[in-house]
C-alpha cells in the first residue's frame, strides 16, 4: 500500500514544487524591475531638478545652473542685491559652473591661485570641488577688496570717467577682475592712457559699468575677512 500510495502522488508534489520555485523567481524578478524603475525615475527626477533650478536661494547653496541665462545682469527675484551682484558676477566669469578651470583661474568666479593664497586657501582642488567655500572666498575677497580700496570708493563714488558713473559695486567687481591696485592706477589717472585689462584682455572698464548700483553695504571692509 505505501508503494503505491508513493508512485500515485509523487508527480503532483514535484508539480506543486515546481510551481512554487516559479512563483519565486517571477516575484523576485518583480522587485528587482520595481527597484530598478524606482532607481531610474528617481536619477532622472533628480537631474532634471537640480538643471531646473536656475537661480542659487541661499548664499551658502551647493550649486547654480545659469547655463540658460542670456544675460544675468539682472536676475529676477535679486535686483541690485548681493545675491544679484555675485550671481551676475559668477555667469559673466564663468556661466555659474564651479567646476570650470581656464589655464590657471579656477571655478565660479574664476580664481587666481594667487588670489586664494591671500584668502589662507592652499589646497586648489579641494577648492575647486567646494561650492561653499567658492561662495564664501568670494565674499571674503569682496571685503579685503572693499578693504582696500575704502579711499577710492569714498572720493570717487558718484564721480563721472571715461562716461562711467563710478560705483561701490562697480568698484569691487573691477578689483575682482584686476586686483586693487589695477582700480587704483585707473582711478588715479581718470582712466587716461590706461587701458588696463585682464589676463584675457577684458577692460576693467566694461566692469566698472556692467557691474554698477548694485547695493554690496552689507559687505564689511575688513583686512582679515572669515572664510
Amino acid at each position: 500500500m505505501y508503494v503505491k500510495f508513493k508512485s500515485i502522488f509523487a508527480p503532483d508534489l514535484k508539480k506543486i514544487k515546481q510551481v512554487l520555485i516559479s512563483k519565486k523567481i517571477k516575484k523576485s524578478a518583480t522587485l528587482v524591475t520595481m527597484f530598478l524603475l524606482f532607481f531610474v525615475t528617481t536619477a532622472f527626477s533628480w537631474f532634471g531638478e537640480k538643471e531646473r533650478s536656475s537661480f542659487i536661494q541661499q548664499p551658502d547653496a551647493e550649486y547654480t545652473v545659469l547655463q540658460y541665462c542670456e544675460d544675468a545682469t539682472n536676475i529676477p527675484g535679486y535686483g541690485n542685491t548681493y545675491l544679484g551682484f555675485k550671481e551676475a558676477i559668477g555667469f559673466k566669469e564663468s556661466q555659474g559652473r564651479y567646476t570650470i578651470v581656464n589655464s590657471l583661474y579656477l571655478g565660479k568666479y574664476q580664481f587666481g591661485i594667487s588670489t586664494l593664497k591671500t584668502l589662507r586657501i592652499h589646497n586648489s582642488e579641494y577648492f575647486l570641488y567646494s561650492s561653499k567655500l567658492q561662495e564664501r572666498a568670494f565674499k571674503a575677497n569682496c571685503s579685503y577688496n572693499k578693504w582696500l580700496l575704502q579711499d577710492e570708493i569714498d572720493q570717487h563714488s558718484g564721480s563721472i570717467i571715461k562716461g562711467i558713473e563710478i560705483t561701490e559695486s562697480g568698484i569691487i567687481a573691477a578689483a575682482h577682475l584686476a586686483g586693487a591696485g589695477s582700480v587704483k592706477r585707473f582711478l588715479r589717472h581718470k582712466g587716461k592712457n590706461r587701458r588696463i585689462v585682464d589676463a584675457y584682455g577684458t577692460n576693467i572698464e566694461q566692469y566698472l559699468k556692467k557691474f554698477a548700483h548694485y547695493d554690496i553695504s552689507n559687505i564689511e571692509a575688513t583686512k582679515y575677512p572669515k572664510l
